[in-house]
Parts: C-alpha cells; structure tokens; sequence
C-alpha cells in the first residue's frame, strides 16, 4: 500500500510543481515549457508594480487576520462549551446541528447566504423591517463596510462545528483524576477549565495555530468568489479582491498563465516562510511543534 501511495503523491503532487517554471517564462501552450522565452523576474516584478497590489495585499491580510482572530477561536470555544454539557442527548443534537454544514458545498452556502439577504425577499431584510430596526431593505452585499463582517460569520457558521470535532477528542484525552483531585481542592468549573483543560489542550491548539500562520495569505477563494458573483461585483471589489481571486480574474480569465504563476508562487514562499517562523517560535517557546 505504500509504494502505490508514493507513486500517486509524486505524480499529483510533484509533477505538477514543473508548472512554476512559467512564471519566470512568457509562456506559451503552443510552444510548451522549453520553447517559452525565458524572461526572469518580469512577471513579478509587474504583479509587485500593479495598481491593485497594495489592495490585494491589505484585503487579504486583513481577512486572513479577521479569520485568525475570530474563526480560528470558535471550534475551541464551542468544543469547551460543549465539554460542559451534561446533556447527553442535547449534546449531540448540538453536534450533530453543528458540523453540517461542513459537508455543504460553497456553492450551496452562498447561493443561501445570498438568498437570507436579498433585497426583494431576503429573510433578513423582513425580520428587521418587523421589529423596526430598519424602515427601507438594505443592500446587504452591495455596501462594502458589511463584506467582511458576511464573509467571516459565514466561513464561522459553515466550519465551526467540524473544527470542534477535533477540539473535543483532545478533551476527551484529558486524565479524569485530575478533574476528581481539582473537585477535592475546592476547584470549580471555571478554574478546572482554566487550570486543566485548556492547559491539556493547548498543543493541539499551538499546532493548529502554527497551520493557520502558515496560511495567512489564503484568505478564502470559493466563498468569495462566490458571494461576489463570481467577482462580478465590482462595488464590492475594493474589500473582497484577494490573491487568489485576482489570480484567477486577471492571470485565468484573460489567459495570462505566467502572471498568474507569479502571483500564486509569491504566496506560496510567504506563507511557507510564516510556517518556518511560527513553527520555531512556537519551538522556542517550549510548545508543541510540527518539527
């Protein structure tokens, strides 16, 4: 079994990565990679020269940020939540409810998401018009302040219960005698998960943080391109525009294959280079590591 798996990540994997070569060629389909001109650092140097880079920049860092500061929380937080009840069933159910939509394809959750805030019919809309809060629909994905805030609570909606999954087997991992010995003490519910759990937990909780540093430029590509009308929407472009779907606009779109290389191997070194950093700070520190 494990010669057949050799063989299928060197030819998925390995052989594609031949591809990088275009970005330091004009390339051609018609001429292949060795008969493409070679033409060294300019198609970096023209994505690094763009108008759109810095916005490029500043969107996907500040989503990637908002994800790790807000999504990246949510699965623990839940799995400790859910540690606490005592429910077995309603446990579950919450379980159950929870890591869904996980299993729900982008396509389906944005096609929903753009539904419960439309303008005419939206469900979003109409509650709000009932309970006063608003006296007009608002147009919920044509003002950009509002993008970000969508996208993020959707992402948290759609992930946060299969992300708990983990969360609660490390939990369950966790010696009882030392949950029977902090009741001894006087401990309660707060301070054993202070003092106990969250400690046992945390090297799971390092290493996962460790990937989502090393991820830090993958803001997201389905989700937004799809809650952007496949990018069509060009009022939310100043706040939604991030390397991936500017790869995929400018560099796919118009067949600039070379270009679009670039731009994806430039990410690709950053967020490798983020993985070494936070892995040895994380080293450092004396906390768990992935080498």
């Amino acid at each position: 079994m494990v010669i057949p798996a050799i063989i299928m990540i060197f030819i998925f994997s390995y052989i594609p990565m031949w591809g990088i070569l275009t970005a330091f060629q004009d390339y051609s389909p018609a001429k292949g990679f060795f008969g493409s001109e070679w033409v060294g650092f300019k198609h970096f140097r023209m994505f690094f020269n763009s108008p759109e880079f810095w916005q490029i920049m500043r969107n996907t860092i500040v989503i990637s940020l908002l994800k790790l500061f807000i999504a990246f929380p949510a699965p623990i937080i839940l799995a400790l939540m859910l540690n606490e009840v005592k429910n077995a069933v309603f446990k579950r159910f919450v379980q159950t409810v929870s890591y869904l939509p996980h299993f729900i394809s982008w396509v389906i959750v944005s096609g929903f998401v753009i539904s419960l805030l439309s303008v005419d019919s939206g469900s979003v809309n109409i509650l709000l018009q009932k309970l006063g809060i608003i006296d007009e629909p608002v147009h919920w994905l044509s003002i950009p302040e509002y993008f970000w805030g969508i996208l993020i609570s959707t992402g948290i909606w759609k992930e946060i219960g299969f992300g708990a999954i983990v969360y609660l087997a490390a939990i369950t991992g966790v010696d009882p005698h030392m949950y029977e010995a902090a009741s001894i003490d006087g401990a309660g519910r707060m301070r054993k998960l202070v003092s106990i759990t969250i400690p046992s937990i945390a090297p799971v909780i390092i290493i996962f943080l460790i990937l989502q540093v090393g991820q830090i430029l993958n803001a997201g590509f389905e989700e937004i391109l799809l809650l952007t009308n496949q990018g069509q929407n060009v009022v939310l472009r100043p706040v939604a525009e991030t390397i991936d779907t500017y790869v995929y606009r400018v560099g796919i779109e118009n067949y600039r294959f070379s270009y679009a290389t670039a731009a994806g191997l430039f990410k690709g070194v950053i967020s490798v280079g983020l993985l070494v950093i936070a892995n040895w700070i994380a080293r450092k520190l004396g906390n768990s590591s992935l080498w």
